[in-house]
């Protein structure tokens, strides 16, 4: 176990967690919404630093980042637990805790490890991903700063519920993020997700700001977020907030165990979105989960300048990070 960052203790000997937005209020001997920061006799302690549920390396355009050093592998690491109850999830065997995946069950990687497997495997990035990294925040600290003294980018794939405060710490580590902005309507992401939507957008911009490159994700469920509405205002937000060059990925919702009562997305809700995108303005908006629609085309002259299969860099074009074409700068970290 690990102290926890971010809390305050009361008088009761309960804490409140400043991790995330949920700020939870914590009695002696629970854990907050995550499941995974425990008070202890009035103190907050990280279940999960450095218990990995997964840890292998990725083609970086899985997490997905299309615009940052593609064709490159990414390390990518997860700790049980999340802050969000998202009925959808794809990653819930291992994001949502209980007894199958308790922290106590896996043994202790220590960071410096994950910076060797990193090295000796040439990936160029560390991610924390496939579950929420905000709530195994201290290791992944400790990793970022460790891959900083390496010479590794550090990359959030995360659903932004993260505080301001523990954002503002975490910033000068950040090279790249991916934020999965799971709808644009409070009340559904209070309903399916246990969370409220502003906090996610606030924490967007203030990403963009920081100079962090950005891409957003939205998984589009069937009669939840799919609707007209909702589509136009993700593609307005991420145009007129973060910026037209901001690489918006549109994925397939396919059913779980755990919500089998909507069926998958059909394509042309994701085609649709794909055009909306579009017409509003974005230059990059890709579609997921479908083999279609994923390759990067110069948004001046159209020349093929990436092209994917699925997660697979196939081919890439650019020349300095521009079109070889018509000579357009592509908007991305390209080296």
């Amino acid at each position: 176990m690990e102290r926890a960052r971010f809390w305050e203790a009361w008088e009761d000997n309960s804490v409140e967690c400043g991790l995330c937005h949920h700020f939870c209020l914590i009695s002696e001997g629970d854990t907050g919404l995550c499941g995974v920061r425990e008070n202890q006799d009035g103190e907050l302690y990280s279940l999960n630093y450095g218990k990995l549920i997964s840890a292998n390396p990725d083609p970086i355009e899985k997490k997905p980042l299309f615009h940052f050093l593609p064709g490159s592998s990414s390390y990518s690491i997860a700790a049980t637990g999340c802050n969000l109850r998202c009925q959808w999830c794809q990653n819930w065997s291992i994001s949502q805790t209980s007894a199958r995946n308790h922290p106590n069950r896996f043994e202790f990687v220590p960071a410096q490890a994950v910076i060797s497997a990193a090295m000796r495997l040439g990936c160029k990035s560390v991610a924390y991903t496939y579950t929420e990294p905000t709530v195994f925040y201290e290791y992944a600290k400790d990793v970022s700063l460790l891959a900083r003294q390496n010479n590794l980018k550090n990359i959030w794939v995360s659903n932004g519920y993260m505080s301001a405060e523990m954002l503002a710490e975490y910033l000068p580590l950040l090279d790249a993020a991916n934020i999965d902005l799971k709808a644009f309507d409070d009340q559904v992401y209070r309903k399916y997700t246990g969370a409220r939507l502003q906090p996610v957008l606030d924490n967007c911009v203030a990403l963009k700001k920081a100079g962090v490159w950005l891409e957003v994700t939205t998984l589009l469920v069937p009669g939840i977020n799919d609707d007209a509405e909702q589509i136009l205002g993700l593609a307005e937000f991420i145009h007129n907030q973060l910026g037209s060059e901001t690489p918006w990925h549109v994925s397939r919702y396919f059913p779980q165990e755990q919500f089998p009562k909507i069926a998958p997305t059909d394509p042309k809700t994701i085609q649709r979105a794909l055009e909306v995108g579009s017409r509003v303005g974005l230059r990059y908006v890709y579609a997921g989960n479908l083999r279609m629609g994923e390759d990067t085309r110069c948004p001046d002259c159209g020349a093929l300048l990436l092209a994917r299969n699925s997660v697979w860099l196939m081919s890439n074009q650019l020349q300095n990070g521009h079109c070889p074409k018509c000579g357009k700068a592509i908007a991305g970290v390209w080296e």
